[in-house]
């Protein structure tokens, strides 16, 4: 079955905004861990915007051992203030995956992958690295991505489809050539020898459409839709309908 890893980067946005520790981002991560998510994923980003390093830290030193712990985040950012920068954080805490993201310190969020062409030589010795402390790599591409063969070469082991624009083909009911990009970027990359994990935008009313299209679908990371969806129907029963429809 695929792998739903919950982004609880949107439970830590609520906390910040007013200050405190409420509410608690490792409390919720728990109740998705309780409703039977399979895996926790955060992004700290520099800005401490939503998820902080005190929060990996603790997240980790909680969930260790029950599900899986993926971090994600641009490998490139510097270190600055309380940030130590995603290498650093990955080598303090030994998440089960990390997935690295082209993402500048001015995006809202993740709005696309990298180039794998021209990207490859920089990724190669951050994903030695990470590979040496015992972490799984994924590496966000965009739907169409090739070069799968040279991602292979360096170490990479999954990939994570930027789902964004499916899920506004989706919304605006042209979904086919989007899905079908989809797909075939699915298909390369297993070929290669990639597992595929897929993120971004992805929602109950999506998802479904999505998992039936992608054979072997290993994970979704799904973080905005699923906390937002959660406000109406609570957390526990909104991880079960996910898990649902990943049956």
């Amino acid at each position: 079955m695929t792998v739903l890893s919950v982004n609880v980067n949107k439970i830590a946005v609520l906390r910040n905004s007013r200050g405190g520790n409420e509410p608690d981002v490792v409390r919720a991560a728990l109740t998705c861990i309780d409703a039977g998510c399979g895996g926790i994923t955060v992004h700290p980003r520099p800005d401490l915007r939503h998820i902080r390093p005190d929060d990996v830290r603790a997240l980790a030193a909680t969930i260790r051992g029950r599900v899986e712990y993926n971090i994600e985040g641009n490998p490139f950012a510097s270190a600055r203030g309380a940030y130590p920068g995603l290498i650093e954080l990955a080598r303090e805490v030994r998440p089960t995956q990390v997935t690295l993201v082209p993402d500048s310190d001015s995006q809202i969020t993740s709005d696309h992958g990298f180039d794998l062409r021209n990207d490859i030589p920089r990724l190669k010795p951050l994903v030695a690295e990470l590979r040496q402390l015992g972490c799984r790599v994924s590496i966000f591409v965009d739907a169409g991505a090739t070069e799968f063969d040279e991602a292979v070469a360096i170490g990479v082991q999954r990939v994570e489809i930027y789902t964004g624009p499916y899920a506004e083909a989706f919304a605006e009911g042209r979904v086919h050539e989007q899905l079908a990009l989809c797909a075939e970027t699915a298909r390369r990359a297993l070929h290669a020898g990639l597992a595929v994990n897929a993120g971004h935008d992805l929602s109950q009313a999506n998802l479904g459409t999505f998992k039936a299209a992608i054979p072997g679908l290993a994970e979704v990371s799904i973080g905005h839709a699923l906390i937002g969806e959660a406000l109406y129907d609570g957390l526990t029963a909104t991880v079960r309908n996910y898990l649902q429809i990943l049956r």
